[in-house]
């Protein structure tokens, strides 16, 4: 059995600001993109935009000149002429500046890529730089348009574990918004309930700041102070196995280690959220991220023995009764076999193992997913400004407010 990964990876981050060389960077991204592991950058749409662009600024400007030199020529000005370059000075300066501007966002780039490989690496782990449509069951993932995430550092020991930043869009036109994650995903032994805990701390003016809103009638108020600390909501029907999971010593590290972030268990991964970048060059982040993670992995064990006693039920109905035998097994009960006493009792020499009873990892239907509410406050609010917008424009406020 291999060591753990904290065992023969300590943590370590002084790859994330070592001093990089521009050309061992360069010669990096150029692997990348011949790998395939990440996409090549469109050059020809770039070398468009950039020649368009030039096209217009020139001619705007090549039209000013033109203009000045032509009325400083009128008004007996021998110097008018001159007028003449200076859309061509103007140009020149703005092109430089695209440029430099363009080679220096590049050269970073591919700076950055390199330290957090070597920081993946240090820690015995992997670097991928952009993954479309990450294929996960977190509610985050399925929202939106453009979804992409980015620099994913990756580790599968002891378990599997992601961190990642990722994007998503939604709206159009004058309406779209791009919207911010930063997530981890640890991989479970076995398929659990779906359960959020929404994080308190970082709730906006109008309540949680998760995408999805949930029905009130999930929410499962449990001992101590985790209540100030987390809201939790499990399916109904689940509430015994949402306590059976969340023991008060899991509750405490929760509390101590994740409460700045919301927390999504769903199918057989566990999700860490938070409206911000998780994968930066900033060791301090790493470092508190590697000790939630750290602070969680030791009590997974004890969830990867739950069992949706559902299921057993569910097995019943459709295997045959094993506490009615067959005529077959009835004989073979009351028949001593080949060579033995006939005198002897007829009952099998040995006990079925208990283990053999308990149901099969997963979880039943009802326990998959969360059910959905509307966010009732976003509404009313969208209503009162539409009220407001509408009463504005028919002069209503002008009635009580003028003179």
């Amino acid at each position: 059995m291999p060591p753990p990964a904290a065992a023969a990876y300590p943590f370590d981050a002084r790859p994330l600001g070592e001093p990089v060389d521009p050309a061992a960077a360069r010669t990096f991204a150029q692997e990348l993109r011949r790998t395939g592991r990440m996409p090549a950058a469109n050059v020809v749409g770039i070398i468009v935009i950039a020649a368009v662009g030039i096209v217009f600024v020139s001619v705007f400007f090549t039209m000013v000149g033109t203009i000045v030199a032509v009325a400083a020529s009128a008004a007996g000005d021998g110097a008018g002429a001159l007028f003449a370059f200076i859309p061509v000075v103007i140009v020149g300066g703005i092109v430089a500046l695209l440029l430099f501007a363009t080679l220096t966002a590049r050269r970073s780039a591919n700076v950055r890529m390199l330290r957090l490989d070597r920081f993946a690496r240090a820690n015995g782990m992997s670097y991928l730089p952009r993954l479309a449509n990450p294929a996960l069951p977190g509610m985050i993932f399925s929202l939106g348009s453009s979804r992409q995430a980015s620099d994913l550092v990756r580790g599968d020991r002891p378990r599997f574990v992601e961190f990642a930043n990722y994007r998503y869009t939604t709206g159009s036109g004058k309406n779209r918004s791009t919207h911010t994650w930063g997530y981890v995903a640890v991989k479970l032994d076995v398929p659990l309930p779906h359960i959020v805990l929404d994080a308190t701390g970082n709730n906006g003016l109008f309540g949680s700041n998760l995408p999805a809103t949930f029905d009130k009638d999930q929410r499962l108020s449990l001992e101590g102070d985790f209540d100030r600390f987390f809201s939790l909501y499990c399916p109904e029907g689940y509430e015994t196995d949402a306590l059976y999971l969340f023991t008060p010593d899991i509750m405490a590290r929760f509390i101590d280690n994740a409460a700045a972030l919301d927390v999504e268990i769903v199918d057989d991964w566990l999700f860490l959220y938070a409206k911000r970048d998780f994968s930066t060059l900033d060791p301090a982040t790493w470092a508190w991220l590697f000790s939630v993670v750290g602070a969680l992995l030791d009590k997974f064990a004890q969830w990867a023995r739950w069992r949706d006693e559902r299921l057993r039920a569910a097995a019943a109905l459709t295997m045959p009764d094993a506490s009615a035998p067959t005529d077959a097994s009835a004989d073979a009960a009351t028949s001593p076999p080949h060579g033995a006493d006939p005198g002897g009792v007829g009952t099998v020499p040995f006990t079925p193992p208990l283990a053999a009873l308990r149901p099969p990892p997963g979880v039943a239907p009802q326990g998959r997913r969360l059910q959905r509410s509307v966010p009732w406050i976003s509404f009313v609010v969208m209503g009162v400004v539409v009220l407001w917008w509408i009463l504005s424009q028919a002069g209503v406020f002008g009635m009580f407010f003028s003179r």
